[in-house]
């Protein structure tokens, strides 16, 4: 190996060791804290890091995270989720309504988003995604189905990492709304035997920003240092 690859090997080997593993940004389980024994109170308070979840159109209650199957949640006996209904009426206000979570990303990239969703049987059967990079506009990203009722879809994941702006963002945030079916101008329900309706519920856990940490940026002068008394290092070593 001449000096110059060896030079690179160096330059890669310090840019994977200045790099981080992913992070929870910011997460709410919607569990009371403290904990209360209670799934029918919760709290719409991240319990790790800092951001603000609000309703779009809808109204919320807290209700059971163990129900049906269960959210990804481990807690046990405390484990609430967010109850969202009041949804819009058939062929009105598409994706309009729903969730809205905001979350500055700063000192992190590669972000991701994921939540856990149950689904009543007639609530929206679609949920589609949206994200911003300024705190006002907001861009469709990716369409989920529920396409049973009654059911907890855990791990929804959305990878937005290849999104310019996401990352390092104090004006990052992103909804989750209900949507209309795919090339038709109306809701369709979760449950293929149900009827949608506005009283259908979507329920939310688990709703997590992750990224990973911006590495600092290495001096060049340091680099260089170091770079050069290891290269004279094998040099010698060779020459041994």
């Amino acid at each position: 190996m001449n000096k110059k690859m060896m030079m690179a090997a160096v330059l890669v080997a310090l840019s994977v060791s200045a790099g981080a593993e992913a992070a929870v940004i910011t997460q709410w389980n919607f569990n009371s804290n403290p904990a209360d024994a209670a799934t029918g109170t919760g709290s719409t308070s991240p319990n790790i890091g800092s951001g603000a979840a609000s309703l779009l159109g809808t109204t919320a209650t807290f209700a059971s995270g163990d129900a049906s199957g269960g959210s990804s949640d481990p807690a046990t006996g405390d484990d609430s989720g967010w109850n969202t209904s009041s949804y819009a009426a058939q062929g009105a206000s598409n994706k309009t309504r729903g969730t809205q979570y905001l979350v500055s990303t700063v000192g992190f990239d590669n972000i991701q988003i994921s939540y856990d969703l149950r689904h009543s049987n007639t609530s929206s059967k679609y949920e589609q995604v949206q994200y911003t990079t300024d705190g006002s506009s907001w861009t469709d990203f990716s369409l989920f189905s529920g396409a049973t009722g009654d059911t907890w879809f855990n791990g929804r994941s959305v990878d937005l990492s290849s999104v310019a702006g996401v990352a390092n963002n104090a004006n990052f945030g992103f909804r989750v709304l209900a949507a209309f079916a795919p090339a038709t101008s109306a809701y369709a329900a979760s449950s293929p035997t149900g009827t949608y309706g506005t009283a259908g519920t979507w329920r939310f856990d688990m709703v997590t920003v992750s990224g990973t940490a911006v590495a600092a940026v290495p001096v060049p002068g340091a680099v260089w240092l170091f770079g050069s008394a290891l290269l004279g290092f094998l040099g010698i070593r060779r020459k041994a």
